[in-house]
């Protein structure tokens, strides 16, 4: 047994920061998530997961018991700009070079990003999370133009994303379907993560892919 103490130095996390975005366009016409892309000038990553909100029923004159409602994962993603491959994601499509047509259909992607971790004794460098975010689908966003004056500033995009599940096949794991995933650097094996990060970013060998919920359980498992 050990008596609880607060606030040791080695203890003292936080999360911060957001970089290594990673975009996975939908390929229609293989069913799978296609070669990942580097999403530069990203500047957030806001998670909003909704549902699973309480409705309670009432038998006897009393709270019988409480139903929870679905949960669902959402994230609003916002850039200085975006790379080509998200335009057909964003409802736009080349028509001619040069020539885009907008209020077309949305392309599905998936989409990575990395938060760094810190404690007060490595400061940033004490770790970092991986996040997987799954069947995204975006949504029509408001774009501001505005004149360049005395203190100009780069336009800022922002698209709310909302996501469809995926679902485990390993039943016995007891888990349901999932839109987000996140991998810890602190916690998993050197091997696990390094066969993660080879995946989501490629090499001088493999093109960038995203790894779905099973193959990271499989991974996971190897490791």
């Amino acid at each position: 047994m050990a008596k609880i103490t607060w606030d040791e130095e080695a203890k003292r996390f936080y999360e911060t920061g957001v970089n290594h975005g990673v975009l996975y366009p939908f390929d229609s016409t293989t069913g799978t998530y296609g070669k990942g892309v580097a999403w530069n000038g990203l500047t957030a990553v806001n998670e909003s997961p909704s549902g699973a909100e309480s409705n309670a029923q009432y038998a006897d004159n009393i709270k019988y018991l409480d139903l929870v409602s679905a949960e669902e994962f959402g994230a609003t993603i916002e850039a200085f700009y975006y790379p080509d491959e998200f335009a057909e994601c964003d409802g736009t499509k080349e028509v001619k070079p040069g020539i885009t047509a907008t209020q077309q259909s949305r392309k599905k992607f998936c989409f990575s990003y990395r938060t760094e971790l810190g404690n007060a004794l490595q400061g940033n460098d004490y770790g970092y999370k991986l996040h997987i975010i799954y069947g995204c689908l975006a949504a029509p966003s408001e774009k501001s133009r505005s004149t360049i004056n005395e203190s100009p500033e780069a336009a800022t995009f922002s698209w709310t994303i909302s996501t469809t599940p995926i679902a485990f096949s390993d039943s016995s794991l007891g888990l349901k379907p999932t839109s987000h995933i996140v991998i810890d650097s602190t916690k998993s094996t050197a091997e696990v993560l390094a066969a993660v990060e080879k995946a989501l970013y490629g090499d001088a060998e493999t093109d960038a892919k995203v790894l779905l919920p099973d193959e990271l359980v499989a991974l996971g498992a190897a490791g």
